[in-house]
């Protein structure tokens, strides 16, 4: 059996599966955020429940935020900051007595979970967006995930926003340092600060949208300028690996009316004729639980 953990900003998921794919055991606890130790600790118990629960020891596959970097062997890119300059693959070893734990970038993990048994299941080139604490991406080509020489594959988050308006330069802040990233404009608190600055109320970017549903002009406004600079930042990715499937996943992924405008919008911007561009955008067959089930897919059956 393998065992699937998603370590997420908020949240560590675990899940096992069965050699069918058959889920076993699920559990969910809060990602502690005090300390890396704290952290490293809660997936080992995450782990040690889970096979108490289902009586046996299992192959553990890990998604986490950010990538293993091949110089050093320390996690980098990560959102989560206090995993980065962290040995996290040596540390879970340790702490749960194993030769190997595999880990992957959590975008990676949530588009091999998709292409091989959700929503782009049978395409041979997948693209897997996170937008939600973060904005991350995974690319899946032929079912295996490009990782590339600097592990940072399908990391379309901080490139700049493309075609920005004068309205939009330089562009707000981002956590690597630098200004007017796709995460800093897409990230699920970075649409909600949106909404915040505009009319003094704070709500989730879920209830942003449907208050947009319901014809709340601010809430439309907003959710019009979402869909646009989406747009935007998928026909790059587009552009350059040229997708069968576009698959969302994150909180903003529940947001419906995504999956009708950003097609209508991204043939501005897409280097092909306007009415013969094949890639489709998707939500998750799998919902929160692609990731977690992509860990696991790190240990084939």
């Amino acid at each position: 059996m393998r065992i699937g953990i998603d370590l997420g900003g908020t949240k560590i998921e675990g899940l096992v599966l069965g050699d069918d794919g058959a889920e076993r055991a699920r559990l969910r606890v809060p990602t502690p955020q005090d300390s890396y130790e704290a952290t490293v600790g809660a997936v080992v118990g995450v782990v040690r429940q889970l096979e108490t629960r289902v009586g046996v020891r299992c192959r553990v596959g890990i998604g986490h935020p950010g990538a293993l970097s091949p110089a050093t062997g320390l996690i980098k890119n990560a959102n989560s900051t206090r995993l980065n300059g962290r040995p996290l693959d040596v540390d879970l070893k340790h702490g749960l007595g194993r030769d190997e734990v595999r880990l992957s970038n959590d975008a990676n993990c949530f588009a091999v979970s998709e292409a091989a048994d959700g929503a782009g299941t049978g395409a041979p080139i997948v693209f897997g967006v996170i937008l939600g604490t973060g904005v991350g991406g995974g690319i899946v080509i032929d079912g295996k995930p490009l990782v590339g020489a600097q592990a940072i594959g399908g990391e379309w988050g901080h490139n700049a926003l493309p075609l920005p308006r004068d309205d939009e330069r330089p562009g707000p802040p981002c956590y690597c340092g630098r200004k007017g990233c796709v995460e800093a404009w897409l990230s699920g608190p970075a649409f909600q600060a949106q909404y915040t600055r505009a009319t003094g109320r704070e709500l989730r970017a879920t209830d942003i949208a449907e208050a947009a549903a319901n014809g709340e002009k601010i809430a439309t406004e907003c959710l019009d300028r979402y869909c646009d600079r989406l747009a935007r930042a998928l026909a790059n990715v587009v552009n350059l690996v040229d997708p069968h499937v576009v698959v969302l996943g994150g909180g903003l992924s529940k947001i419906p009316q995504l999956y009708e405008r950003v097609p209508e919008l991204w043939k501005n911007y897409i280097f092909s004729e306007r009415d013969r561009i094949a890639t489709k955008l998707c939500p998750p067959k799998h919902g929160d639980s692609s990731g977690v089930r992509g860990a696991a897919w790190l240990w084939p059956v």
